[in-house]
């Protein structure tokens, strides 16, 4: 693959070392937008800097968070520097913010799928060929009747005990490993393409290097010229 963005990156890994360029490498490879995850109006800070940590820990890409009067603060020191390696989307803005984002989502072919313990289908046979928004209210209240009606599907923790539901961090985990487990057995294409892996590593690359911008762009000037020759 000749692209410029490869050309881009090849140029980085001229400059970073050769552990990042190979953990990099590797990460990437392991990376997704088969599934994301979706947070209406989370405001404990403790559970919101532990779900970006458990995105980057099952190779989820993209995180999108619904602010509704709750601001989306994440702690460094739960999140261990994930949010420098995911995506965070943040919908703060008007009074539509809720439909605002799955409707986006659902442009680009996502299932809504919202997590409720009253649901009848489970995440064990729940459908997994098409990309999956997982969709995660408060604790206390879950999620709203407007996000209820925006999904797809319903689905549920099976749970043994007394207690209704998990918290919102430990929910989280649980869909991500029994959903990314059940797609390492599957035959579905669900990982990142190999030049969406380029992207996301120069993306990387910018982030860890002083002036990575400048950089990029210095690279991206060189490498265009030499296209139009």
């Amino acid at each position: 693959m000749n692209t410029i963005e490869n050309k881009i990156k090849n140029e980085f890994f001229k400059i970073i070392t050769d552990n990042k360029k190979e953990l990099f490498t590797k990460i990437a490879s392991e990376r997704t937008n088969h599934i994301t995850i979706v947070l209406e109006n989370i405001y404990q800070e403790h559970n919101a800097s532990a779900v970006v940590r458990s995105c980057d820990c099952f190779g989820i890409q993209e995180l999108h968070v619904i602010e509704k009067g709750n601001a989306y603060k994440v702690q460094r020191d739960i999140a261990l520097g994930a949010g420098r390696w995911v995506d965070m989307y943040n919908y703060d803005r008007g009074a539509t913010v809720s439909s605002d984002c799955i409707q986006k989502l659902k442009s680009r072919g996502f299932s809504i799928i919202a997590t409720t313990p009253h649901a009848t289908e489970t995440i064990h046979s729940l459908p997994v060929d098409r990309p999956m928004a997982f969709v995660f209210g408060t604790e206390r209240r879950g999620l709203s009747e407007e996000m209820l009606a925006l999904s797809d599907h319903q689905v549920k923790i099976p749970m043994y005990g007394f207690t209704e539901s998990f918290n919102i961090s430990v929910s989280v985990a649980l869909v991500l490993n029994t959903i990314r487990a059940r797609l390492e057995k599957s035959d579905y294409n669900w990982k990142l393409s190999q030049y969406e892996q380029i992207l996301l590593i120069n993306k990387w690359c910018r982030k860890i290097l002083n002036g990575g911008e400048q950089l990029e762009a210095h690279f991206r000037k060189i490498h265009s010229q030499e296209a139009e020759l």
